[in-house]
């Protein structure tokens, strides 16, 4: 059965015969490649290509410019905004632990945010009346591109011509080869990657489907698997200052350079490689496979520091909280009041998360081992000489009271159980 014309019902959706300068938010990947291509024949605009550079971890972005004018962009347009990224919105993502329905470290959705900023930004710059991304219709990207789109400039067009067109994977492919165009993706290479320094994240081909073995040895590449890692393990020490790391093994380092470089020394060791079953945001289950060895190794020795420094309490409502925000940020909701209220909390709550972590990174794994602070709360010892007075006579008195309430509820529950028989 063939598919249905797609049809545009969003006020915003910029229609064929209406826009004339589309800014296409171009990765040099499958989708965009091909709609760069498309957004020229069907919608007769003249397209103007933006990339970001966010410490891509194995793109070559002067290819993708130069890609970009090859197949008709009228101007192709490169930021650097690797520091942006890392102070504004990977910092925000360390406080609040980020993590998604386990460990995937949410580094598209931040970087989506950033993205659809700057896309407004170009976009008012060059006089473009549309922008368009290479979101799909069944995915999370769509609603966090768009929505923030909005946010900035209610009045800004977008289209997103893998919504529209009448054209699966398979079928993209066959159009990028028939119009000489170079795509990663293949028939035998169906995989589809978002890369920045936070994280690399693959979908596609077997990972769809989660009851197939994804093989990950054909499309993790760029860092070390597991098991062919050094089978001695590396000890790295992070420091802190308010919850945000500021050097690597004693040498001070900007964040984004910071986390570049324990990228490779956390990948070498196979770090940081997760497969994550995740609810996304439309009502789809997904599979994604997620290699983010900087930023696990970071979010780790953060966790354990902030612990440390915080009381039973506010570790308790951290965790309540830092699930809010995960889920808050996986939705496409960054530029919410919600999300600035608990910026504000994890700025207060990482005030006192300064000092010095030592994690082992070894086959995979990564263990937090050593950890100091000045703002460290008391930790129990074998010697009642911690430096601090504790009164080990009160003990006792303290536990009569704390399991009061338990021992009269089993009282009751035992004189119940007698009158029954």
């Amino acid at each position: 059965m063939e598919k249905e014309p797609y049809q545009k019902v969003a006020s915003y959706e910029g229609k064929m015969g209406e826009i004339k300068h589309v800014l296409l938010l171009y990765s040099g990947g499958l989708d965009t490649s091909v709609m760069l291509k498309w957004i020229q024949d069907k919608y007769h605009a003249k397209v103007t290509t933006l990339t970001l550079d966010l410490g891509q971890q194995h793109d070559d972005l002067e290819e993708i410019k130069a890609k970009a004018l090859k197949f008709g962009a009228v101007k192709a347009l490169a930021l650097d905004v690797k520091d942006e990224f890392a102070d504004e919105y990977l910092a925000k993502g360390i406080k609040a632990n980020a993590h998604y329905q386990g460990e995937y470290h949410l580094s598209t959705p931040m970087a989506r945010a950033i993205l659809a900023t700057k896309a407004v930004d170009v976009a008012k710059k060059e006089s473009a009346d549309c922008i368009a991304h290479g979101s799909t219709g069944k995915g999370n990207d769509q609603v966090r591109i768009d929505g923030y789109i909005l946010a900035h400039e209610p009045n800004m067009k977008v289209i997103a011509p893998v919504r529209e067109w009448n054209m699966d994977r398979n079928a993209e492919i066959e159009y990028a080869e028939k119009h000489g165009i170079p795509v990663p993706a293949t028939a035998d290479f169906p995989y589809s990657d978002d890369d920045n320094m936070g994280g690399i994240t693959w979908e596609g081909g077997e990972i769809t489907d989660p009851a197939l073995i994804a093989p990950e040895e054909k499309f993790l590449t760029t860092y070390t698997l597991p098991r062919d890692a050094p089978d001695k393990p590396e000890f790295v020490k992070l420091t802190f200052d308010a919850g945000v790391p500021v050097a690597l093994d004693g040498k001070r380092l900007k964040l984004s350079q910071l986390i570049m470089t324990l990228n490779k020394v956390a990948g070498k060791h196979g770090v940081g490689t997760f497969q994550v079953l995740e609810d996304r945001l439309v009502g789809l289950k997904n599979r994604g496979v997620y290699e983010h060895p900087g930023l696990h190794t970071i979010i780790e020795a953060h966790r354990h520091l902030e612990r440390y420094v915080s009381t039973r309490a506010l570790n308790e409502l951290k965790e309540t909280m830092d699930t809010r925000w995960g889920y808050l940020c996986y939705a496409g909701l960054w530029f919410d009041p919600s999300m600035d209220a608990l910026h504000a909390f994890n700025d207060s709550v990482n005030e006192r998360v300064t000092g010095e972590t030592t994690v082992r990174l070894f086959k995979g794994t990564v263990a937090v081992v050593a950890v100091k602070s000045p703002y460290a709360l008391s930790f129990a010892s074998f010697n009642n000489k911690e430096g601090y007075d504790y009164n080990v006579n009160a003990s006792a008195g303290f536990i009569e009271v704390y399991t009061l309430q338990m021992k009269i509820a089993n009282e009751i529950a035992r004189k119940n159980k007698r009158r029954k028989k």
